[in-house]
Order: C-alpha cells, then structure tokens, then sequence
C-alpha cells in the first residue's frame, strides 16, 4: 500500500515540473514592440549614436510658389484714339500726302500732270476706277476755281478723299443689345492678319469705354492663339473661355456665350482660327460656328481681320468670306509701315461693308476706331 502511494506521489511531482517546464517559454517571450512614430513599415528603425531609438521627421510639404498676380490696368477710351495716331499714320502715309499736294500745286496742270496724279493714287492702293473718279472731279474743281493756294489745294484733295472714303457709312461697333443679353462679335480672318492680337487690342478698347468683356478662345487649333488671347484678356481684367489644343471650336464659341448670358457680361469677342480661304471644309466650319451661336444669342458683329499691305490677294480673300458669313465691318490691320491708304476705299467698294477699326502699330492700345476725316488729315499731312 504505501508502495503505491510512493508510486502516486512520483507521477503528481512528474507533472507538475513538466507543466512548469511548457509553461516557462511562452511567459518569457517579449511581446512585440508597438510601432513608434516616425517608424517605417518593413523598415529599420532610426538610432542615435547611444543605439537609442530616435523619431524620424516627415518630410517638409513643398508650399508651391505663388502665381503672379496681374495689376489690372485701364486702357484708353476709343474715341479720339485715332487722332491720338496721327503722327504715326502720318509718317507711313507721308509720300503719298506730299505728292499729290506738290502735283496739285504746279502752276500748269497738263495732261501729263493730271496722269501722274491719276498714277498716285493708284500706287497708294485706291484702285484705277476711284482714281480716275477722284483725278476727274479733281480736274473739274480745278478748272473752276482757277487760283489754287496751298490751302485751297489742300481742302478740295481732303474733300474728294472723305467722300470716296464715305463719311456717312455707320461705323459704330453694335455692341449695345435690347435686354441682358450680351453682344457678340465674330472675329474671322486668314493666318497672319493679326487676327488673335485684333481680339485683345479690341477687347481693351471695349474695357476703355466701360464695356465687361469675355473672350472666347476658339481659335483651338494652336495652343499659342489662346494662352495670347488669355494674356490680352487678364491684363484688363476681361473672362476667358478656352478648352484643350484640337477641341471643336464651335462647342468653345457656345460655352462662351452660354456663360457670357449667365454671368450678364456686355460683350462676348469670339476668336476663330485663320482660315484659308481655298479650304472649303474650313470656311464651312466657320458657318457652323456661327450657327451654334445663335443657338443662344444674336452675332451683332462679324468682323474681318484684313492685313492692309496684301493688296488684291486681300481683296480676294475678303470676296470668299463675306460668302460664307455676313461680314458686318473690316479690321485693317499694319496700316503703318508700307501699308496704302488707298486700301479703305478699295475694301469698302468690293465688301460693301465700311471700315471700323483699324491697326497702326504694335503696341496694346494702337487699335483704333476709323475716323475718315481724321484719317485723311493724317495722310495728307500738315
């Protein structure tokens, strides 16, 4: 009996050293430090030079720099503008001026002189049917008046070039509507007229005389057209809407309009890109813009961009698109330099539409409402 009560005792002690003997590991096994801050998933934690743990600092947040603001500057009015040119248109049309007035001057107008006279206003771009026209009134005013002092000369040439000018044309631009709607001008044209540049210089005008403006950048086919025309309008404050290079140019002339009626603007300037005049699928475009617009407003003004010194090419570029839009007025632009004064009357006559602006110079406020009296003073000079 107490052999087996010696047997029992061994086999308690046996188990209860084994159960010590499992239990001893897991109670001895550290529990996974807590991730620290700064401590990297899967990484090696930062230590200083004791081996002690130290916290990682995040990275600095890269404040990008500030966008430029743009001082918000206050062009000029339009009216008077031209007259304020003078000097300049001047200079480029001086030849023209001093010739006439020098022939008109001899004491002996022979057939001779009366064809050089003819000659001159032909070079000066008026064309051969307006010369002969003006030389024949010319000649007849002459004949009456006998006597012809340097100014008598000078009136009766500044007369006879107002009136072929045409000084009762309506040259206003229609930029007040009926109602909250806004105006809207078309502005159409060739490459190189300096047709984008006409839309800023015409939106300062507009801003100048008091006008809120948004431009829409419709001219989709080089980036470069609406970053220039995005320029032209923050520098006086007006709205742009642009879309990506290749957008369809009509959906980017409606967006404008759509938010030139929502935000009650006075007049929105759409941008359309140059168009060969041979490119039938491009000038059919032009017509489709032009109809999306009138989805939502009238089109006031369709406006041709003409570059003074192309001459007949000009002329027949103009002829091309007054057929596919109603061409409502003409933009002469590089009217200084080489350009003829002549080139108004000729354009006027073809088009049947007058000139409203016209462009005499490369700096922002050179555009200028055309003024025949004024314009002709400066041609034939002082």
């Amino acid at each position: 009996m107490e052999y087996l009560i010696v047997i029992a005792a061994l086999v308690v002690v046996a188990l209860i050293v084994g159960g010590v003997m499992l239990v001893r590991p897991r109670l001895g096994r550290e529990r996974p430090p807590a991730e620290r801050p700064g401590e990297r998933a899967g990484g090696a934690t930062a230590v200083d030079e004791a081996g002690a743990p130290t916290l990682e600092k995040a990275p600095p947040t890269e404040v990008p720099p500030p966008r430029p603001t743009v001082e918000i500057e206050k062009p000029p009015p339009g009216a008077g503008r031209l007259v304020r040119l003078r000097a300049r248109l001047a200079r480029s049309q001086n030849t023209f001026g001093k010739t006439l007035l020098g022939l008109l001057s001899r004491e002996t107008l022979d057939d001779d002189a009366w064809e050089e006279i003819e000659d001159t206003l032909i070079t000066a771009d008026l064309g051969a049917a307006v010369a002969r026209q003006v030389t024949d009134d010319l000649r007849t005013r002459v004949q009456v008046l006998g006597t012809r002092s340097p100014g008598e000369v000078r009136e009766m040439l500044k007369q006879e070039l107002v009136k072929q000018i045409g000084p009762d044309l309506d040259r206003s631009l229609h930029t007040d509507t009926p109602g909250e709607r806004p105006a809207v001008l078309m502005v159409v044209g060739v490459n190189g007229t300096g047709k984008t540049t006409t839309c800023g210089k015409l939106g300062r005008v507009l801003v100048g005389d008091g006008k809120t403006v948004l431009v829409g950048a419709a001219d989709t086919f080089r980036a470069a057209a609406a970053d220039q025309l995005e320029t032209w309008a923050n520098r006086v404050g007006a709205q742009v809407v642009r879309k990506d290079e290749g957008a369809d140019p009509a959906s980017v002339a409606f967006d404008a309009v759509k938010q030139g009626v929502d935000t009650k603007v006075d007049v929105v300037i759409i941008d359309t890109a140059g168009r060969l005049h041979t490119k039938t699928g491009l000038m059919d475009e032009l017509g489709k813009i032009k109809r999306v617009v009138e989805k939502q407003a009238t089109v006031d003004e369709v406006l041709l961009v003409l570059d003074a010194t192309t001459g007949q090419n000009g002329m027949q570029q103009a002829r091309v698109f007054a057929e596919v839009v109603n061409i409502t007025g003409v933009v002469l632009t590089k009217l200084d330099g080489t350009a003829k004064g002549g080139i108004v009357v000729q354009v006027q006559r073809e088009l049947g539409v007058p000139v409203k602006l016209v462009g005499l110079g490369e700096g922002p406020d050179d555009l200028a409402p055309f003024e025949p009296e004024a314009f002709v003073d400066a041609i034939l000079g002082d």
